[in-house]
């Protein structure tokens, strides 16, 4: 299947197909990587520069090679992506989408298990288990292993636990690494999960069953342990192509490495787009391709069809930021006309900066005709949004969180307002209710039992409903596998009680993540510290406040409002959204909100050292901007960090020249 490509301007299609124009269609970039010669090729795709477009020209080239369909594998992150590329081959060159292998790594994987399991002694007729299926197993297994195991509520639940054992696999790092590295909060117990994780293999193998991570494990050793395997696959495959390739984790970048032993294969990435490291993604893939593939012709797309001039001179300002020798040397060149510099404004707190946004995009859409479904907000973390969220509920404005639920109605933050709001007030039973399901086996039925004895003995001895929970009466009618939080947990109601009465709204806030319901979210979550930080934004919030109820009513006042409002998926709207999920996406006007030290990088980040993921995901933010950029932080933190209550703009600004970008002045009339 050798051949030689002279890269002609036009090629013949598929029988009764009219030949494609590649020149005519590519720019001189994009036609160099899809007519290159075969080989191992490393396609670095800046943003916005036609990533896309670059895999389905070359896939259709391959075919106007005399390629056959069965012989090329597209490898992809989603189903979607792939189905993209090939129906464009499709309307490219006639030939249907099923007569290639493309798909999603784990779908390619199933694919082969399929074929030939058997030879590593996995049946093929294995099931694959879903998510709920595969931690209902693992629970099984570690109770075999230790019973008591689950009932300490500090440890992690089953869900959690399958995240870090998941991330370790992805990784190829042992267990005690990824606990170090990944989830602090267990470190403790670290030594333990090795045996749980040797029982959960065991017992898929007894059950003849899969889970998601093993359609990757299984089909790396089928590669690496059954030659005639590998070599069929090599032979069949004279030409892989990946997408996304900086997002690749451990095992993925082997198989890859494993499949393309003829070096016909096209990487297709971008080292600075490489962000989800928390995920498994391993940067160093990318950046030692050549040394895996002797030999490899590196082209460069920078030539960006999204963003203006001045917005990518600044998103290169960004990029030239980075270590030397730590990155591939790009710089994104504007296909567009000229427009305005990105804006840099710097605000008092969270709530001028909510205010400054809000008057803009009402601006931009009311005077200047831009829609609402082109303007985006983009945030580091999910509580630097609850300001602006608040604002855009107040004024009417639709928006979209396009990154999960709205803040109010993220479970953590629903539990704690739930502890809040009981305290505050015993007869709330809803938020009883609640907060009392979150203990071992007590389900809706065993709350009401517990709330009915509570009260009794609160009415009988003229006491306290949160001291009355405490009692020994009401005790004994809390399930015997709550028996051990069940001190902890009035304790802790008595704590928040006491901070109401004698403190401000914040402190209440503050001791209440600070007790039960903190341990309870250690076992809860595995990212459970990044829901702790969540929390702590409505330290923030209630500081507003100087007494509870003002505090509690708006915040079920703006609940109300949000979650009563049926979606119209035809209806304009704002987007908000974490950067991480706005990556592939674009939109006329970005807003960055929170781009201050402590905020942007945050200070977990800041502590470790480790800036270079953060740098990348800010250049991500950046280049989603068409039109307009404003990058905007508040000078006043909502709540004291580790450098008190004043902050700086992040460093990933002051790294830059300043004629990169202009600085706008709010007026504390918010004008500007």
């Amino acid at each position: 299947m050798d051949f030689e490509l002279d890269t002609p301007h036009q090629q013949p299609g598929p029988a009764g197909v009219p030949p494609i124009d590649f020149r005519a269609a590519l720019n001189d970039e994009q036609f160099a990587a899809v007519t290159a010669e075969p080989g191992p090729l490393l396609v670095l795709a800046g943003a916005g520069s036609g990533k896309t477009r670059t895999l389905t020209y070359r896939v259709a080239y391959l075919l106007s090679q005399g390629v056959r369909p069965g012989e090329i594998l597209l490898l992809t992150f989603t189903n979607k992506a792939a189905k993209e590329m090939l129906h464009r081959v499709q309307d490219l060159t006639g030939i249907e989408p099923g007569r290639f292998w493309g798909g999603t790594f784990h779908s390619i994987g199933n694919r082969a298990l399929r074929m030939f399991g058997d030879a590593i002694g996995l049946p093929k007729n294995f099931t694959i288990l879903d998510a709920d299926e595969s931690e209902t197993l693992l629970k099984q297994a570690v109770e075999s292993v230790d019973k008591t195991f689950f009932k300490e509520k500090t440890n992690p639940r089953p869900g959690p636990l399958f995240s870090v054992l998941s991330l370790a696999r992805n990784t190829q790092l042992s267990i005690a690494d990824t606990v170090t590295r990944n989830f602090p909060q267990y470190a403790e117990i670290a030594d333990q999960l090795p045996a749980f994780a040797a029982a959960y293999a065991k017992k898929k193998a007894e059950d003849k069953v899969t889970d998601y991570d093993d359609l990757l494990e299984l089909w790396l050793k089928l590669l690496t342990d059954t030659p005639d395997v590998a070599q069929y696959f090599a032979h069949r495959f004279r030409h892989v192509l990946v997408d996304e390739y900086q997002d690749t984790n451990t095992i993925q970048a082997q198989i890859v490495d494993r499949l393309a032993a003829h070096h016909r294969v096209m990487a297709v990435g971008d080292d600075a787009q490489c962000i989800y490291s928390w995920r498994g993604a391993d940067f160093e893939n990318i950046m030692t391709f050549p040394d895996r593939h002797p030999g490899t012709v590196i082209h460069r797309i920078e030539t960006n069809y999204r963003s203006t001039p001045e917005i990518l001179t600044f998103a290169n300002g960004v990029l030239n930021a980075q270590p030397k020798g730590r990155h591939f040397d790009k710089e994104l060149r504007a296909h567009r006309k000229h427009g305005q510099k990105p804006a840099v404004i710097q605000a008092m707190d969270d709530k001028e900066q909510a205010a400054f946004v809000l008057k803009r995009i009402q601006s931009l859409i009311e005077n200047e005709g831009v829609s609402a479904n082109e303007i985006a907000v983009l945030y580091r973390s999910h509580f630097l949004a609850l300001e602006m969220q608040l604002a855009l509920t107040r004024a009417g404005m639709p928006y979209t969180i396009t990154s999960g639920v709205k803040f109010f109605e993220r479970q953590h933050v629903r539990d704690l307002i739930a502890v809040l709001n009981f305290v505050y007030n015993p007869a709330n039973t809803s938020a009883w209710n609640r907060i009392a399901i979150l203990l071992p086996k007590v389900g809706e039925k065993g709350a009401s039992k517990i709330y009915a004895a509570a009260l009794d003995h609160a009415k009988l001895m003229q006491q306290n409903f949160v001291d009355a929970l405490a009692t020994d009466d009401v005790a004994s009618k809390v399930p015997k596998d709550a028996k051990p939080d069940w001190p902890n947990f009035c304790a802790s109601l008595r704590q928040v009680y006491d901070a109401m009465n004698d403190q401000k709204p914040s402190d209440a806030v503050e001791v209440a993540i600070d007790g039960w319901y903190g341990d309870y979210m250690k076992g809860e979550y595995a990212d459970y510290t990044d829901r702790v930080e969540e929390l702590k934004g409505l330290i923030g919030f209630a500081s507003q406040f100087t007494q509870m109820s003002e505090f509690l009513a708006q915040i079920m006042l703006l609940n109300g409002e949000t979650s009563e409002k049926q979606i119209d998926h035809d209806q304009e709207s704002i987007k908000l959204t974490t950067i991480h999920q706005a990556k592939g996406l674009e939109y006329d006007v970005v807003f960055l909100i929170g781009a201050a030290e402590g905020q942007f990088p945050g200070y977990r980040t800041i502590e470790s050292g480790d800036f270079e993921e953060e740098r990348r995901l800010f250049y991500v933010a950046v280049t989603r901007a068409k039109n307009e950029l404003y990058l905007s932080y508040p000078r006043v933190a909502s709540r004291p960090g580790p450098g008190g209550m004043m902050l700086q703009p992040t460093r990933f600004l002051q790294e830059l020249p300043n004629d990169l970008y202009d600085e706008l002045r709010i007026k504390r009339t918010f004008g500007w």
